[in-house]
C-alpha cells in the first residue's frame, strides 16, 4: 500500500449523493447509469456493480460519491464521479457505501 500525505487526501472531493434514478445500460452486463443530486445539480454515474445489483436497489440511497474525478466514457455515456463500494478486489459481491439519516445532497465528506 503507498501511503499518501493529508494534502494527497485534501484533493479528494467527497460528497453525499442522492441517487434519483438508475438503469442498466444496453449491451452491458456489469454496467449501470446513476443520475445522482449533488446538491442542486444532477451528475451522471457509470457504475460496474451491474453483476451485483439491480438497478432499482440504488434508487432513494444516499451514496458517497467522488465528486472531482476527471469525466471519462464507457459504452457511449460519460461518467461524472464515483461511487464508492468496499470489498471490489476480493471478488466477492461488493457493498455500497452509503450514509445513514437525512444528510442532505452534496454534503461534504470530511
Amino acid at each position: 500500500m503507498e501511503l499518501i500525505s493529508i494534502q494527497d487526501f485534501s484533493r479528494v472531493d467527497l460528497r453525499v449523493g442522492l441517487v434519483k434514478k438508475a438503469e442498466r445500460i444496453r449491451g452491458s452486463k456489469k454496467l449501470i447509469r446513476l443520475i445522482v443530486d449533488l446538491g442542486g445539480e444532477d451528475r451522471q454515474i457509470i457504475a460496474g456493480l451491474g453483476e451485483y445489483y439491480d438497478p432499482e436497489y440504488f434508487v432513494g440511497r444516499r451514496i458517497v460519491v467522488v465528486a472531482n474525478l476527471m469525466p471519462k466514457r464507457m459504452m457511449g455515456y460519460t461518467s461524472q464521479g464515483m461511487l464508492l463500494a468496499a470489498g471490489c478486489e476480493k471478488g466477492e459481491r461488493p457493498a455500497l457505501l452509503t450514509v445513514e439519516g437525512d444528510v442532505p445532497p452534496g454534503t461534504k465528506i470530511c
